[in-house]
């Protein structure tokens, strides 16, 4: 299956999970909000710090980080980053931000599209190595 379409079904699910949890009660979402959010954080400026001096705002092919979170995610950050928003949503108890978190993924999609174009050019086969054996 697309790579695309594991991606996109996988915010699908994790939107549908997070607005369930918004009609639970305060003490849920708030459990909820520590046990994802907390741990997204930290994991979201690990793969900052992993990434190093290869993390630019535009695409760019400095190096292909392949260690640490990396290792098994190409895209630690927005999943980690993304999973943390989704928490904090949960907890804030505003659903309606699911609809901007959702803006957000799909710009980090096309994000994604783009860093895998500039990669792809730079790395030729060690990048399709490397992404064939990560998740998104």
């Amino acid at each position: 299956m697309d790579k695309t379409v594991l991606r996109v079904t996988g915010a699908v699910v994790v939107a549908a999970l997070a607005f369930a949890a918004t009609l639970a009660g305060e003490g849920a979402r708030l459990a909820l909000g520590i046990l994802i959010g907390l741990p997204s954080l930290a994991l979201t400026i690990i793969s900052r710090g992993q990434l190093g001096k290869s993390f630019a705002v535009l695409p760019e092919a400095r190096e292909l980080v392949t260690t640490g979170l990396y290792s098994k995610i190409q895209h630690p950050m927005y999943v980690f980053l993304d999973l943390f928003l989704v928490a904090l949503i949960v907890v804030l108890d505003v659903p309606v931000l699911l609809l901007a978190w959702g803006i957000l993924v799909a710009v980090q999609l096309l994000q994604v599209r783009r860093e895998e174009k500039v990669l792809a050019a730079a790395f030729g086969v060690s990048y399709e190595s490397y992404r064939s054996r990560t998740w998104f």
